[in-house]
């Protein structure tokens, strides 16, 4: 008969020879049990920890180490380990991006108002990282959401100090410095365990469309304030030349007129003191001297008429220092 068809028969490869071969495999259960608790205490013995990280290694609650990369040991079951990311991370501050990678921009907290009373959309992107994995894991319940919200604290002081056009021309490169600087006084004295590794400004405009054309028209009308200097400018430039060349010629020719004046002057010194000098010596020679001299200047000016005293008639003198003609002298020797 087929042991087959009987399975509790006694044939081999029956049911009953496999329950009798069961107490013989029973004493290496223990020995893979025993091999599985040492593979288990050995695996969970050592960890690893890789350059973008630091683990931090707790006992009972209580804080042992912080690793930094490398292959390390700790008790098993007893020592926990935790992981904490130490790259550099960047988040948005004043938008969100949606599905489709486009910024949208948070109307809670992107809209800033400046010093000169204007509110001014202003995004900013944050860069930060674990600085201390300790104080990460447990000086606070969310220290992301805390780091937020000192930027954000941060850049509405900031921003607060600036003009709108400041904002957003010439002051952007300024507000991030004092940002940065700002929130890292805040995140030292909160101790979160997050440092700034850089904060810069994505965009800054008006939050309305009725401002934005308002500020063009105002950027319009700076641009042209500033042609019109740039032009006055120009004319100054060229003016100032001709104008400072005229003055130096008014200078010289009233130098030279100068000189030649002092220089008369001065000749006329030197004569009245040399006519004194005379005179000193020669009193009444000088005086007729100078009559003379006077009379010679002022006689060829005037009509001088000889009379004396009495007559009745006058005779011109003209006749006689008028040069007599050609003729008259041949009517005078023809007499």
């Amino acid at each position: 008969m087929n042991n087959f068809n009987n399975p509790f028969g006694g044939g081999k490869g029956s049911i009953v020879d496999d329950i009798k071969q069961v107490p013989k495999f029973g004493k290496y259960v223990k020995y893979i049990v025993i091999a599985l608790i040492v593979i288990m205490v050995i695996g969970g013995s050592f960890y690893n920890v890789s350059e973008q990280e630091n683990a931090v290694v707790t006992m009972f609650g209580k804080v042992l180490r912080t690793d930094t990369a490398g292959l390390y040991f700790k008790v098993p079951f007893i020592q926990q380990v935790y992981y904490v990311d130490i790259t550099t991370h960047g988040t948005g501050v004043g938008y969100t991006i949606d599905n489709n990678g486009q910024n949208i921009t948070d109307e809670t907290n992107g809209i800033m108002i400046t010093s000169d009373f204007n509110l001014l959309d202003i995004d900013f992107y944050l860069e930060y990282r674990v600085s201390d994995p300790v104080a990460y894991l447990y000086a606070s319940d969310n220290p992301e959401e805390i780091l937020k919200n000192i930027a954000l604290s941060s850049i509405r002081a900031i921003v607060a100090d600036y003009t709108v056009d400041e904002a957003m021309t010439t002051a952007k490169g300024q507000i991030q410095s004092d940002v940065k600087e700002d929130m890292t006084r805040e995140l030292n004295e909160h101790n979160i365990g997050l440092s700034v590794v850089n904060i810069t400004v994505q965009d800054s405009e008006p939050p309305t469309d009725e401002i934005k054309q308002a500020f063009k028209a105002v950027e319009t009308a700076k641009q042209g304030a500033d042609t019109a200097r740039n032009n006055a400018l120009a004319y100054q430039n060229e003016q100032i030349p001709a104008a400072e060349a005229n003055a130096d010629k008014i200078i010289q020719t009233a130098e030279a007129d100068k000189a030649a004046r002092i220089a008369e002057a001065e000749g006329q010194v030197v004569r009245f003191n040399e006519m004194y000098e005379q005179y000193k010596l020669y009193p009444l020679i000088t005086k007729k001297r100078m009559f003379y001299e006077t009379m010679e200047d002022v006689l060829p000016s005037l009509k001088v008429i000889i009379t004396d005293g009495g007559t009745q008639t006058m005779l011109p003198l003209e006749s006689f220092s008028s040069v007599v003609s050609p003729e008259a002298n041949n009517n005078v020797e023809g007499e």
